[in-house]
Formats: C-alpha cells, structure tokens, sequence
C-alpha cells in the first residue's frame, strides 16, 4: 500500500523547470524634424522592412503623427510626452511599440550651458518573455558634468531596478565623448560598440550637408544594460531623400534568459 501510495505521489507531483531562452528584439530611434521632410506614412513605409518591436522617435509633432506611423506598421501602442525641447513647437518626445505599454512616464533634464528644457520619455513592455524598460530622449551635447544626459543618469538611470532597459535617441554627442563614456561606465553598453563598427567617417546629422555631417559625426544611439545581452545588428539607415536631418538607426539585441514554468505529471 505504501509503494502504491509513492508511485500516485510521484505521478500526480508538480515540477519547477527552467528553460534558458533566448529573444532577439528591433528597435529605432530616429529625430524627425517635426515632420518636415517626412510624413508619419512615408516613414512608416520606410520602417517597415526592418520588423521593429519598439521605435523611439523625438523632435516629434503632438497628437496622432506617433500613432499614423504605426498604423503603417501594425504597431499600436503608443506613448507621446508633454516636454518640447527647448520650448519649440513640435519637439517631442514618444514611444511606438507593438506590444502594450505601462508604467509611461516622461523625466524633465535641465542642464548647464544647454538648451532647456530636454526630457526622456520611457515605458515598459514585454516581448517574447523579455520584460523591458524603454527610454527614448533628446538632450544637448553635455559641456559639464551638470549636462541633461549626466542628470539622466545620476538621478534615474542608475537608480533602476529595472533588469532590462534599452536608451536610445538623439545624444548630441559622440560615442567616446566624457558624459557618454560616464554613461558606459555606469553599465550602459553602446550597441557600435558590441559590433565593433568603425563610426570614423559615419555620421547622423546632417544627411543633407554631408561635409558638416562628418565634423558632427554620429550622435544619434542605441545603448543597453543587462547581464545576459549582447547586440547583434546595428545600422545606420542611408535614406535617399532623407526624410529628416538626422538618419534613421536600428539595431537587434540578443536578451538571454531563464523562463520557469511547472511541470505536472498525471
């Protein structure tokens, strides 16, 4: 009776098993000019070859623009802030996304010798398993310590309890300028960097005055921090025309993790 009693335990007991997984997820960032040069349709169009999971945009009208470029996109979620940069019209700051939003907030920076103000918009989401905070920004180039994108870090980014947090846009700076570089020292990494991609004679800003571009170079980024992911694609898009003064970027992260489920035999 005892040895029946065992087997029925064992058939009808339940199991914790972790799976590692791994998930591949898209994301943009791109500085529109408030729509000047391109309409939500027309960038949508442009956008859609690459299969995005989330864009960030910035310098981006109010209202709807956000959401008719994910109407193009089967992306309807959408997230637009309420801080213009610079107080100049049509200069915002949104999250489009293909899986549902939460927790939406937008951060105002004021910074020294700088524009003000800048802000970050951010949201979280999941996608396939991959629990995620996004930021998407504007700020000026940083000229101290005291700069928007140094207050960003010191007073939210290193605070975050988040595993998993994407922050992307317009950075006004180079990757290996000193507020960047405190910013991949605090365990943000750059995804040119995972590539190991040669940005010396790359450049965002301006695809229209190539000469003045590659004195700018790329300021435009996607960076990342979590302890199981690695980059795996990174571009710059070339747009002929340019839809903006600044060019489009992408790139794919690889997040590894850990699912547990339970396993119940009958």
């Amino acid at each position: 009776m005892k040895k029946l009693s065992l087997f029925l335990f064992i058939l009808t007991t339940s199991f914790l098993i972790s799976q590692s997984l791994n998930a591949q997820v898209r994301v943009a960032a791109y500085n529109v000019l408030y729509g000047l040069s391109g309409s939500p349709e027309q960038i949508g169009a442009m956008f859609r070859p690459y299969n995005l999971d989330m864009i960030g945009f910035n310098e981006v009208p109010n209202g709807d623009w956000t959401a008719r470029v994910g109407k193009v996109l089967g992306m309807k979620y959408v997230y637009v802030g309420k801080i213009s940069s610079a107080n100049h019209k049509d200069k915002y700051k949104s999250i489009l996304s293909r899986t549902p939003l939460k927790n939406t907030e937008e951060v105002a920076l004021q910074g020294e010798h700088a524009w003000n103000p800048a802000s970050a918009v951010y949201a979280d989401t999941e996608i396939r398993g991959v629990k995620i905070r996004l930021y998407s920004l504007h700020v000026c180039q940083a000229r101290n310590l005291k700069s928007h994108i140094d207050r960003l870090r010191e007073k939210y980014l290193s605070k975050e309890k988040k595993k998993n947090i994407i922050v992307l846009g317009d950075f006004n700076d180079k990757i290996e300028s000193p507020a960047l570089t405190r910013l991949q020292e605090a365990g943000f990494h750059a995804c040119w960097k995972d590539l190991n991609m040669n940005l010396e004679k790359a450049f965002t800003w301006n695809p229209n005055n190539p000469k003045s571009g590659l004195k700018e170079g790329v300021i435009d980024h996607i960076f990342y921090k979590s302890k199981s992911a690695k980059a795996s694609k990174a571009e710059i898009i070339e747009l002929q025309p340019p839809l903006s003064d600044h060019k489009p970027v992408w790139a794919e992260i690889d997040f590894k993790f850990r699912k547990k489920s339970n396993f119940t035999t009958k």
